[in-house]
């Protein structure tokens, strides 16, 4: 790559409260981004947490992982001002300690961002922000108090302004980064398609079932889919609904679900992305959803793992996930309402021999697909590409 050719090796130092083995997007994303540094010929140290298993991940040739025991939630995430401040204020001397690096990347929070640009600046290291979503405007979607969201807001601001660059996952995000006064560029998304893809084995289970995989917070609107489910097993009694992760809004969910379609929803906790993909090769469609508001903007990953299996995708809501679903012919798009989900629901537990079939073109060419446009690895390289130009501008 054009970094490693120009000159010595970089040294990478990534700062990130979550990382591999620990199932999240921002796993992926990081995970992808060190495999292509280290590929590139930089060094790489990672900075992040202990988690229950760490057994899982082995970092590749040129790669130290150094965890840390840090705070978690009762969901085992970490998650919360008090957990992120449990990893934020020890990074402050871990980064003062390490052996100093051309360049440090940082994951959100802002405040871990903050941290990152106070000891980054005294020790005169450019700063790039992986900024996958704008942290400011999902507090306004959340409902917190104002005084929350406009001291989270001017912190944002700092962070982003204060990067020697922005590295963002949609186009949506960079519009959000240019309202807070700063400049981003676009890597994308993706997933990993080594992991995902339709060649593996599916979970066969006796009732036909839809899924959904990853966080369901307020952002997302995701009881759309346990509200409707009163009306899909009126229709199908057989159906079972599969929820796979953690998020704000489970716990309504889970009593929503109870009361409207008892024994028709299966809560799963977050587990390894071959096990996620298991499930979702053998459902029916793969749900997502993203509600109206400050947040719109938002796009769920995990459309790119069910397109990558060639599972199809039943998207409700607004953003751009609307137009990848319809460009990609990834599947259903329907507004986030109870009525129309059921119905899509209904329809694609009826589409038994067809686009969900496992020897079905269309799942091959979904797969393709994502092969071709939604691969975690081609855009980590982009965003190698940007984190070589910010150490290079600083020497």
């Amino acid at each position: 790559m054009e970094g490693a050719r120009e000159g010595r090796p970089l040294h990478v130092v990534v700062a990130t409260r979550i990382f591999a083995p620990e199932p999240a997007a921002a796993s992926l994303r990081l995970g992808a981004l060190v495999r292509e540094l280290a590929a590139a010929g930089h060094r790489v140290t990672v900075l992040t947490t202990t988690t229950p298993d760490d057994a899982g991940y082995v970092p590749p040739p040129g790669v130290r992982v150094l965890r840390r025991p840090v705070l978690r939630d009762s969901d085992g995430y970490v998650r919360g001002y008090v957990q992120y401040l449990s990893f934020d204020l020890p990074l402050a001397l871990r980064l003062l300690t390490t052996r100093r690096p051309d360049v440090v990347v940082v994951e959100p929070p802002p405040t871990t961002g903050l941290v990152c640009t106070v000891v980054s600046r005294l020790r005169r290291v450019p700063v790039v922000y992986y900024a996958a979503d704008v942290w400011s405007d999902a507090v306004v979607t959340a409902g917190m108090p104002r005084v929350v969201a406009t001291v989270l807001r001017g912190l944002e601001r700092v962070v982003l302004r204060s990067a020697r660059a922005v590295l963002a996952t949609s186009t949506g995000v960079v519009e959000r980064v240019r309202a807070l006064g700063a400049q981003a560029t676009v890597v994308g998304n993706g997933v990993d398609t080594t992991v995902f893809h339709p060649g593996g084995p599916a979970v066969e289970g006796e009732r036909p079932y839809l899924v959904y995989t990853g966080t369901a917070s307020e952002v997302h609107g995701a009881d759309v889919f346990t509200r409707a489910m009163g009306r899909v097993v009126a229709a199908r009694p057989d159906a079972l609904l599969v929820f796979i992760g953690q998020g704000s809004d489970v716990a309504a969910m889970r009593r929503q679900a109870e009361e409207l379609a008892p024994g028709a929803v299966t809560f799963l906790p977050r587990m390894p992305p071959e096990e996620v993909a298991r499930w979702i090769r053998g459902a029916r469609a793969s749900l997502a959803s993203v509600l109206a508001g400050a947040y719109a903007f938002a796009f769920p990953s995990k459309l790119y793992a069910a397109a990558a299996c060639g599972t199809p995708v039943l998207f409700a809501g607004v953003g751009p996930a609307r137009e990848l679903v319809s460009e990609g012919r990834l599947g259903q798009v329907v507004e986030h309402d109870v009525e129309a989900v059921a119905a899509a629901m209904v329809a694609a537990l009826d589409d038994v021999d067809g686009a969900s079939a496992p020897a079905s073109p269309e799942r091959r060419r979904r797969a393709a697909w994502a092969a071709a446009h939604v691969s975690a690895a081609a855009a980590a390289r982009r965003a190698v590409d940007v984190v070589e130009r910010a150490a290079r501008s600083a020497r």
